[in-house]
This record gives structure tokens, C-alpha cells and sequence, in this order.
């Protein structure tokens, strides 16, 4: 019997006891590609500026390339999780990466407006959308069963913290050099994740001869390989899911998360401070800090839902976000004051907090088919964001001001709190 052999069947001796899992390695370069690829999706809040000045687009024509980018990233998730079961993780990150750093570096010769629908639209929400959360959720699920929570926190607040944390770069280059150089720099930083993602990602712990971190030799049995059209079995998981009234409560409120942060603070935050007389750079370096706050507050979120009711802690994460909302239009001023540094803080805590107790309800409701439920759940996140990085601009086009665009949102949080209760659990109902 081969040693892989021997550390995946009970009957065998099991493998020797290891000082280091190799499971924290491969969540390791995760972390690294989630944050490498998640580098465009905040970079359009600051290249706004700097492209209306050159090119005279409106706000509303940007932000309907956003849309396209935040709508492909979302639809693109399942897919790409039926895609990584079906043809490797490897393969898949790869060649998501690429797709970034082409969108990103391309950028550079626009000349009209259609091609941000091209570069920004296409190109970017296709190669972030092979790599959104569910890739986050496929490494938890395949490599561990003990800290699954916890990974998925960690692995969030990567794909969450990577597009805040390259804005006070991208937007010191584009005020200081120029916009192009700014798109530049992500692309490299994409590019740069292709071979450390080739060396050391695999796609089960048997090919490393491992069990998954926590399992019991005695009882785990490796789950089957997928095969056929990978197409077909995200369909099929969405047909499936669709028939249970938690997915579409889920669904729902995961698109009001979506349009809460990535369509509204994540896009519009900066133009938003710019109207009220504060510099782009202290805005992006704003955003940083949210990003900073992110990853304590989603790493701590998902040791909470190891432990607590996932569907409590989401109606305590959108209560708070709501709140935060609802007091935006009184906060933004041209310099940074104790209020809005308290808004930063909580709003960066709970930016991405509600993305591990969503991955596990999916799990719990849904078992083998969690992840791929979980792609279309993040595929509603992300209309949402689409829908609200329009909306807003739509709206400050029309206004004058973003005030209607924040208290919308925090109204939507009060509706996704309620929906987030209603889930139900599968011990709880037989039906489900």
C-alpha cells in the first residue's frame, strides 16, 4: 500500500504524526492570491477622479462598468467552483490571475468610454469571479475539518482586505504619476501570485499524502472526485438549492450585504469625501483602515461561528452596518474627525464579518453541495453590489450628493436583519 494509500484508509496505519499541516500552507498562498486578485476590484473608486478630469466620463458611465465587473465577478463564483472540482484549483487560480493583470495592465490604453466595459467590466469580473469566495470556501472544505470557520474568516478577510489595502498606493500613483501607472501596479502584483499559486496549491490533501486538518483517521472517508460538465453541476446545485426558502432568504440578504460595501463604500466612498472637500488620498487611506478592521473582525467572525448561532451574529453585523449608514451623510466632512474614525473602525469590522456565517449555513443547509449553493449566494451578493455601485451613481448624478444612496442602504440592512432570523437550520425543521 502506498503512503497516500495508507494515510486515507482507516484499515492502514495512519500517516506519522506532522509538526506543521501542510493544510495552513495551501491557506496560506490563498490568503496571497485572494489578496493579489482582490486589487482592481477598490481601484476604480480611485481612478474616477483622475479619469473624468482626462476623459470627461461621467460618474454614471463609471460606475456601469463597475457594474458589469461587480455582476460578472458574482455570476462567474459557481461556476467556477463546479470549474475547480471539475479541472483543479490550480488551473483555475492560475489562470484567473492572468485574466486580472491583463484587465488591469490593458487599461492603460483606453481611449473611450466603451472599453471600461472591456477592461474593467469583462476581463477583471471574469478573473475576480474565478476567484471569489467560493475559492475561499472549497480550500476550507477540502483541507480542513476542524477551523473551518476560523480558515473561511481568514481566507475573507484576504479577498476583503486586498482590494482596501492597494488603494493608498494605487491612489498616491494616480494623483502623484498618473492613473495608467496606477493600473500598472496591479497588474504586477497579480501577475507576481501565478507561480507561487503553480508551486504550492493542490487540489485535495490526499495528493499530498495528508489527511484534512482535524479529520479522524478512523472515520473520514476522502469525498468523491467530481466528473462530467462542470456547467451542469452548478446549474444543477442552483436548481437544487433554489426549492428551500432558507437559500432564497440567504440570497437575499447577502445581496444587501454586496450592495452595502462593494457597490456602495467600496466604489463610492472616495468620490462621495470628495464632495464634501476631502483629499482622494485621505479617503483611499480611510478605506485602508477599513481594511486593517476587516481582517480582526472577519477572522474573529469566524471563530464566532464555529461557536454561536451563525444566524444571531448576521443580524448583529447588519444591524451595526445599518446604523453606520444611516449616519454617513452627517459625518463626511473635509477632514477626518473622531466620529468618522468610530464609523471606520465599526464599518471595517464589519465589512466582510458576514461572509463566513453565510458559507456555513450554506454547509449545514446544504452538506456536499454547500459550496457550489454558496457561489450562487455570492452571485446575489454581487448583483447587489452591481446594482448599487449604479444606483448610487445614478443617484449622485441626479442630486447632487450621495445622501439617498446611504440611507437606502441602512434601510436594506433593517430588511436583510429580518431575513438572516428566518433562515432555518436543517436540525431544526426535517423538511429541510
Amino acid at each position: 500500500m502506498t503512503a497516500e494509500a495508507e494515510a486515507l484508509d482507516p484499515a492502514g496505519p495512519p500517516s506519522p504524526p506532522r509538526r506543521f499541516h501542510p493544510a495552513w500552507l495551501v491557506a496560506a498562498v490563498a490568503f496571497v492570491a485572494l489578496l493579489a486578485a482582490a486589487g482592481f476590484r477598490a481601484a476604480p473608486g480611485a481612478l474616477m477622479v483622475p479619469l473624468n478630469e482626462e476623459f470627461g466620463w461621467s460618474t454614471s458611465v463609471m460606475s456601469l462598468a463597475v457594474s458589469v465587473n461587480l455582476l460578472l465577478y458574482g455570476l462567474t463564483a459557481p461556476f467556477a467552483a463546479a470549474l475547480m472540482d471539475r479541472f483543479g484549483i490550480r488551473q483555475v487560480v492560475a489562470a484567473a490571475l492572468t485574466l486580472v493583470a491583463l484587465g488591469a495592465g490593458g487599461s492603460v490604453l483606453m481611449t473611450a468610454s466603451w472599453q471600461l466595459l472591456v477592461f474593467w467590466g469583462l476581463l477583471i469580473g471574469l478573473g475576480t469571479g474565478s476567484m471569489a469566495l467560493v475559492f475561499a470556501a472549497t480550500i476550507a472544505q477540502r483541507w480542513f475539518v476542524r477551523r473551518r470557520g476560523l480558515v473561511m474568516g481568514v481566507l475573507t478577510a484576504g479577498s476583503a482586505t486586498g482590494q482596501l489595502i492597494f488603494l493608498p498606493p494605487v491612489a498616491v500613483v494616480a494623483e502623484s504619476v498618473g492613473w495608467r501607472e496606477a493600473s500598472l501596479l496591479v497588474a504586477v502584483a497579480a501577475l507576481a501570485a501565478v507561480p507561487v499559486v503553480w508551486i504550492v496549491l493542490r487540489d485535495h490533501p490526499e495528493d499530498r499524502g495528508v489527511l484534512p486538518f482535524g479529520a479522524d483517521p478512523a472515520t473520514y472517508a476522502a469525498p468523491a472526485r467530481a466528473t462530467g460538465n462542470a456547467a451542469r453541476r452548478a446549474l444543477d446545485g442552483l436548481v437544487f438549492a433554489s426549492r428551500h426558502r432558507s437559500f432564497w432568504a440567504l440570497a437575499i440578504a447577502f445581496a444587501i450585504c454586496g450592495a452595502t460595501t462593494n457597490g456602495l463604500i467600496g466604489i463610492h466612498f472616495i468620490p462621495s469625501a470628495h464632495d464634501h472637500g476631502m483629499p482622494t488620498t485621505t479617503a483611499a487611506g480611510l478605506l485602508a483602515v477599513v481594511g486593517v478592521f476587516d481582517i480582526a473582525g472577519t477572522v474573529a467572525s469566524g471563530w464566532l461561528t464555529d461557536k454561536y448561532d451563525p444566524r444571531k451574529l448576521l443580524v448583529l453585523y447588519y444591524g451595526f452596518r445599518g446604523v453606520g449608514l444611516l449616519l454617513l451623510p452627517w459625518l463626511l466632512a473635509e477632514t477626518v474627525h473622531p466620529s468618522m474614525v468610530l464609523f471606520i473602525v465599526v464599518y471595517g469590522l464589519d465589512w466582510v464579518a458576514t461572509v463566513p456565517p453565510t458559507a456555513a449555513l450554506c454547509r449545514e443547509i446544504f452538506g456536499d453541495r454547500g459550496t457550489i449553493v454558496f457561489g450562487w449566494v455570492f452571485a446575489a451578493h454581487q448583483i447587489g453590489a452591481a446594482l448599487a455601485a449604479l444606483g448610487a451613481g445614478v443617484i449622485r448624478d441626479a442630486f447632487g450628493e450621495y445622501t439617498y444612496a446611504w440611507w437606502g442602504g441602512a434601510a436594506l440592512c433593517a430588511i436583510a436583519a429580518v431575513l438572516s432570523i428566518a433562515v432555518r437550520r436543517p436540525h431544526r425543521t426535517a423538511a429541510e
